[in-house]
């Protein structure tokens, strides 16, 4: 009887030991099939990261990271990954495209991309325009050109590629007269044959701090690039005393290395920023101020 019972004793303990190594052997399988799953998801992850192009583009804060910021979600859909790097000047970015830290960047037009070039020797190259800002001229006191005294301050930028700009404004304007037959995109202000109002042009002022002049030179004329002149809440078609045509032709470009302007990544980008959801985009949102190239 005892042989019989110490029979069964020993048989259900092996088959108890049976179950718990059987048990385990499933927790094994099941924690290996996790892990395997784990890393397929990790490396698909990984791939798809992979397939995804990082496009990295420095722009001027206001409105050209806006409007990139705008792009991102439709880039994203074609698998360019958008990093934008905001700028407060306008040589830093063309710095940092020549040195690799940019793909491209979108801040300038073509007159100051052309004299960046011509200073600096760089290999670069306009992709296409995406927008027009108007060049507007704004006072405190002063709220029409009859009423411009004369001996009156004009304020502008030091950036040489404005001036031809800036200018060719006031002489549409009727308020100077430019020599004949100069290419007025690159006239000075030793151009000027006419000034009846003997109006006194400053090119000492970095652009980014010209609405500070503004707030400043309250009896004073100021030529305040767009963007600059949102930043500091001021809107071109109601606050300037007078700006630039829609026919403006200051578009503002992508630009990037000359070995890059095929890359399919920054022609995508382009082709975003001309489209009709951004056209709309920079329609509706600046009011005017902001005039997007159409295609």
């Amino acid at each position: 009887m005892k042989k019989f019972l110490t029979l069964i004793i020993t048989s259900l303990a092996i088959l108890a030991l049976a179950a718990c190594g059987s048990s385990e052997g499933n927790n094994t399988n099941a924690s290996q099939d996790d892990k395997e799953q784990t890393e397929q998801e990790s490396q698909e992850n990984k791939d798809q990261q992979k397939d995804k192009k990082e496009l990295v583009v420095g722009a001027s804060t206001t409105p050209h990271a806006e409007i990139l910021e705008k792009a991102k979600p439709i880039l994203a859909e074609k698998g360019i990954n958008l990093k934008i790097e905001t700028y407060q000047d306008y040589i830093l970015p063309n710095r940092d495209l020549s040195e690799g830290r940019l793909d491209a960047n979108y801040f300038q037009h073509k007159p100051y991309l052309e004299n960046q070039i011509e200073e600096f020797g760089y290999d670069f190259a306009s992709v296409g325009p995406v927008h027009i800002e108007p060049m507007g001229v704004y006072s405190k006191n002063i709220k029409s050109i009859e009423e411009i005294p004369k001996g009156t301050n004009v304020i502008m930028s030091r950036s040489v590629a404005d001036h031809g700009r800036i200018l060719s404004l006031f002489e549409r304007k009727g308020l100077i007269k430019l020599k004949e037959g100069i290419n007025k995109i690159k006239a000075t202000r030793e151009d000027i044959v006419k000034n009846p109002k003997n109006l006194k042009f400053h090119a000492d002022v970095n652009a980014e701090l010209l609405p500070q002049n503004y707030k400043r030179e309250e009896d004073a004329l100021v030529a305040i690039n767009t963007n600059y002149a949102i930043k500091a809440g001021l809107n071109p078609t109601k606050d300037s005393l007078f700006q630039e045509s829609a026919e403006s032709p200051y578009a503002n470009l992508i630009v990037t290395k000359s070995k890059n302007k095929d890359n399919e990544a920054v022609k995508t980008l382009l082709k975003v920023l001309q489209s009709k959801e951004i056209v709309s985009f920079i329609k509706e949102e600046y009011d005017g101020a902001i005039v997007p190239v159409e295609k």
